[in-house]
């Protein structure tokens, strides 16, 4: 069988059964069994395939994915998350706008907790739309800021989507998380810049209100107690790793425990919160390690079948240059991130780009990165972008998709703003691993 043919089977197998509504991990644990019967020799194939998936799921890189999304729980189920927005709300005082501005800060520090960008839309929307609708913001500067904000999840760390695709690709964990932290703050400084240009072109789109005025004693113990111990916890696991005391993993431990801490200090911290953080935490990282499973056995048969192998020499016999290649691959992933969720894409192009990237000549760590890019935009992309659903879910009654997709235009293309940066001056992702 031709490398394409073996592809086309594979690939066309997945999309069947995805079609028809079987999910996502099992729909690639099906595939892969047919596949193994056919380019592996039937029955022992087929063993010897299941066995191999179950030897990724011992990987030691795996063990942050569960404890950044405990830690994440804790902190929306316990309510620091909303202890941290109103504090930095009355931070900012009578601040044009200032409500998209704790938006912004706010979600960047949680998203940096959280881990989650529909986690972090959902709570973002839940909290912050309604106050801002009450008050006269117009949609856009409501709606559009919590879009790019839920994003940031996806490449400042922790993140487990970070940590997944470091997985599937075999590169450094630590080196992919520590890569996002400079682009997450350049982004989030694009967000904010985005934010004044609005209100200075159109006052009116976040008119202004009076606030309780507060002496400087108190904005400081504000900020002393409802902000710096939450963001403390991010900055410390970062530092960790980037000075190598700590692995991933035992990062991802130890935050999960200072927010704990956090949450009985505050007390915050009841069996009802706990038991819904480690359901919430058990539920995503069982779907994530059946993903891992079925993303190394799909490997493997790309491998073993010559379908990889294939379609890198294919793609490469165009003689297009590195930056073109890259810029095709961009867009072959935002093409798919309109009509399929961001997992499900991992699935099915790092196998594919990842040993391309490395034909080519790319750093692994800023492609990784790239690629995170790339996902973080396609979650906010029309029509079907997954966190555009999120937030007509948590949205106003009578908002609709037209007014969100709008919205989220200007904060996209700060997002590609960003992407252009990276190319230029690949550093901006490189210099922090490289300490």
């Amino acid at each position: 069988m031709e490398w394409y043919e073996a592809l086309a089977l594979l690939l066309g197998t997945i999309i069947f059964l995805m079609a028809i509504g079987m999910p996502v991990a099992l729909a690639f644990l099906a595939a892969n069994i047919i596949g193994a019967w056919v380019f592996m020799g039937g029955e022992r194939g087929v063993a010897q395939l299941l066995n191999n998936g179950l030897g990724a799921l011992t990987k030691y890189a795996l063990v942050p994915i569960p404890l950044f999304l405990l830690m994440g729980e804790i902190f929306f189920h316990t309510g620091l998350g909303g202890r941290m927005f109103n504090a930095i709300d009355k931070l900012l005082g009578r601040l044009p706008g200032r409500l998209s501005y704790v938006t912004v800060l706010g979600g960047t520090a949680f998203s940096t907790l959280s881990g989650s960008s529909m986690g972090s839309t959902a709570l973002l929307g839940s909290l912050m739309v309604p106050e801002m609708s009450r008050r006269g913001y117009q949609s856009h500067m409501s709606i559009g800021p919590i879009l790019g904000t839920g994003g940031l999840a996806i490449i400042i760390p922790p993140s487990a989507l970070a940590v997944l695709l470091a997985t599937l690709a075999q590169i450094d964990v630590a080196a992919l998380l520590i890569a996002g932290v400079v682009p997450g703050l350049i982004l989030a400084s694009f967000y904010i810049a985005t934010i004044w240009l609005q209100t200075r072109m159109n006052p009116d789109a976040a008119p202004a209100y009076d606030v309780e005025p507060m002496s400087l004693g108190r904005k400081l113990g504000l900020l002393v107690t409802e902000v710096v111990p939450m963001v403390g916890v991010m900055v410390v696991i970062i530092v960790l790793m980037i000075r190598g005391f700590v692995t991933p993993s035992e990062a991802a431990a130890f935050g999960a425990l200072g927010v704990l801490i956090l949450a009985a200090l505050f007390r915050c911290l009841t069996w009802e919160s706990m038991r819904k953080s480690v359901v919430g935490a058990l539920r995503v990282t069982l779907m994530a390690y059946l993903i891992v499973f079925g993303s190394a056995t799909f490997s493997q048969l790309l491998a073993f079948s010559g379908a990889s192998r294939g379609l890198v020499n294919w793609a490469t016999s165009f003689d297009l240059a590195p930056l073109a290649m890259l810029g095709v691959m961009f867009a072959v992933l935002l093409l798919l991130g309109m009509f399929m969720e961001q997992i499900s894409i991992m699935l099915l192009t790092v196998p594919i780009f990842f040993p391309l990237a490395n034909t080519l000549g790319f750093d692994p760590i800023w492609f990784g990165l790239i690629m995170l890019l790339s996902l973080e935009i396609s979650f906010t992309t029309p029509p079907f972008g997954l966190l555009l659903f999120v937030m007509k879910g948590v949205a106003p009654p009578g908002t609709t998709m037209r007014e969100i997709y709008t919205s989220a235009f200007p904060f996209i293309g700060c997002s590609l703003l960003l992407v252009a940066l990276l190319v230029a001056f690949p550093q901006l992702a490189l210099w922090l691993p490289s300490l």
